[in-house]
């Protein structure tokens, strides 16, 4: 019998279009995975095992099957995204238990792709930081367990990583796709303002939150990019291949942070391998503004204030409490400032003469997998900065970021790095990650059996 774990997403909707496989052999087999193994990753909140399986059996009827880009293929969806049907947690006890009565339009838009939501998958608290506990469940790394498997959508990368699906839906919003991606040797892109719809939470985190795809491969994030933002994969190539300019860059936007050396390795090594590909690269540091960390700092406590608005605060987590406390005394001030706009104008010249930057994803592994919910504000914000301190500013100006996987920890535990381009450089900056793919291939499935 052909396993269809670990395959791609590209792979089983051909497959399932060409009836070498049934979407229900597919989802029952990702399900019985889900069943044996995530007792120890913790990816889920909720398995639709019953659901699933009824609309494998859909998708395996429609007319159109021959025509489904992603026909069949298992997806799973962050629990801060409507599924019709299932209630919406956001990791929190404070939020109605309530059956969503409609999809998220990117979730309508994955399943009118033939994707089967096999189930929704565990966040922090309101998707406020960069590791996943709560109440509702701890999502660990797969390649290290005794890690965190990042946040916030660190369910939805584990779920990935450890072959419970094909890809995953997330968001990101201070780097809650990146961080998790990185953690978990996968590709993403925070795709540029607008690309795809948002609707996330109350507000979208005054616009600086965007909804991508998680994958195992360059061309499950082009195809997962394209139909969340309602165009052809091909409209995500570009029309050639030619040499860029690359800029590398080690440097922590934030004052005051290290990156550690299987990162910056991991960015050497990354542009050495662009080097010989043809590209133009050299060092050169984006003019990260002083005031980088401060207007990261309001923006991201801001959000959290706005989205814990009309819940129970007797039922959020102390850190939670204390960062939308903190975030309100900020709301006027990240309504009126315009310091978004200035930190775009700041970066525009630079982007002006690079088509791509090249940076460490992360500064180091990321924390131990314990009840970070339990534990105070401050040392969160110490946790999640220190190990995460490159991905805020692209949030900040609405530009595309990805995250590719690129080397390993002494641990065996990927490494990875990340690539920002100036707006509309989606296709250029998967074009760039393909070439690192295929020149650099990585493990796409952590090995839990």
């Amino acid at each position: 019998m052909t396993s269809w774990v670990g395959r791609s997403a590209t792979e089983i909707a051909a497959a399932v279009r060409e009836k070498r496989a049934t979407p229900r052999e597919v989802v029952a087999e990702h399900l019985d995975r889900i069943e044996r193994l995530d007792g120890r990753v913790g990816a889920f909140r909720v398995v639709r095992a019953e659901a699933a399986l009824a609309e494998a059996d859909e998708v395996a009827s429609r007319a159109d099957l021959a025509e489904l880009p992603l026909a069949g293929v298992p997806v799973a969806v962050k629990d801060n995204l409507a599924v019709r049907g299932e209630s919406t947690r956001v990791g929190s006890a404070a939020t109605p238990d309530t059956p969503a009565a409609e999809d998220h339009v990117t979730v309508a838009r994955l399943r009118a792709a033939g994707a089967v939501v096999v189930g929704l998958t565990n966040v922090p608290e309101l998707c406020v930081f960069g590791t996943t506990e709560g109440v509702h469940g701890t999502a660990r790394n797969p390649w290290d367990l005794t890690r965190t498997a990042g946040g916030s959508s660190g369910g939805s990368g584990a779920a990935v990583a450890a072959g419970f699906t094909l890809i995953a839906l997330g968001n990101d919003g201070m780097g809650s796709l990146r961080i998790p991606a990185a953690n978990c040797g996968l590709v993403t892109i925070k795709p540029g303002h607008g690309v795809v719809p948002a609707g996330i939470g109350d507000g979208d985190w005054f616009g600086m939150s965007e909804n991508g795809p998680l994958a195992t491969t360059v061309e499950d994030a082009r195809l997962m990019l394209a139909v969340l933002a309602d165009t052809d994969p091909e409209a995500l190539r570009p029309s050639e291949p030619a040499a860029r300019s690359i800029a590398v860059s080690l440097r922590s936007p934030l004052v005051g942070i290290t990156i550690t050396k299987p990162y910056t390795t991991a960015a050497r090594d990354a542009a050495g391998v662009l080097i010989k590909a043809g590209h133009q690269v050299r060092r050169a540091d984006p003019p990260y503004p002083l005031s980088l960390s401060t207007t990261s700092l309001t923006h991201w406590t801001a959000g959290t204030a706005v989205d814990a608005q009309g819940l129970d605060p007797r039922l959020l987590n102390r850190r939670t409490r204390v960062h939308a406390a903190v975030g309100r005394r900020f709301l006027n001030t990240v309504r009126t400032s315009d310091s978004r706009d200035r930190l775009r104008r700041r970066m525009e010249p630079f982007f002006a003469e690079y088509d791509v930057l090249l940076t460490p994803a992360l500064a180091r592994r990321s924390p131990k997998s314990v009840a970070w919910h339990e534990r105070g504000w401050l040392p969160n914000i110490l946790a999640n900065t220190n190990y995460s301190p490159l991905t805020p500013p692209w949030n900040l100006t609405g530009w595309p970021a990805m995250s590719v996987p690129f080397g390993t920890l002494p641990s065996g535990a990927p490494t990875a790095v990340q690539l920002v381009g100036r707006p509309g450089s989606e296709a250029l900056l998967l074009e760039v990650a393909e070439q690192l793919e295929k020149l650099r291939p990585w493990q796409r499935t952590a090995p839990l059996d």
